[in-house]
C-alpha cells in the first residue's frame, strides 16, 4: 500500500456513518450483509446508506455482489490488513528525533 492509497481509505473512513457500516460489515464478517440488513442495524435511510456505501466501495474497502434480488456487501479484509500494516509498519523505529522546543513564556 501507499501513502496516497493509505490517505484515501482513512479519508472515506473519517465519515462516522461510513466507519460504523464498516464496522459492521468487518463484524459480519466475509459473508458480509445485504443492504437492507445494514440499514436494519443501522437505522438510516435507504438513500444516505447507499451514497456512503458508495464512497466505501469507491475507495475498494468494499465490495458488492448482486445474490438474487439483494446486494451483498463484503469489507476487504485484504485492504484492511494492509491499511493496518501500512500505519503500524514502522512503529518506534524512528531515530535521531529532534528536540522539542518549548516556549519559556
Amino acid at each position: 500500500m501507499n501513502l496516497n492509497q493509505a490517505a484515501r481509505c482513512l479519508e472515506k473512513l473519517g465519515n462516522p456513518t461510513r466507519l460504523e457500516v464498516f464496522r459492521l460489515l468487518v463484524r459480519a464478517g466475509h459473508e458480509g450483509l445485504s443492504v437492507g440488513e445494514i440499514q436494519d442495524h443501522l437505522g438510516i435511510p435507504a438513500s444516505t446508506l447507499s451514497h456512503h456505501i458508495g464512497h466505501l466501495v469507491n475507495a475498494g474497502l468494499v465490495a458488492q455482489q448482486r445474490e438474487g434480488r439483494q446486494l451483498i456487501c463484503k469489507p476487504d479484509f485484504a485492504l484492511m490488513d494492509g491499511l493496518i500494516d501500512f500505519l503500524t509498519a514502522e512503529c518506534c523505529m524512528l531515530t535521531g528525533k529532534p528536540e522539542t522546543q518549548r516556549d519559556a513564556g
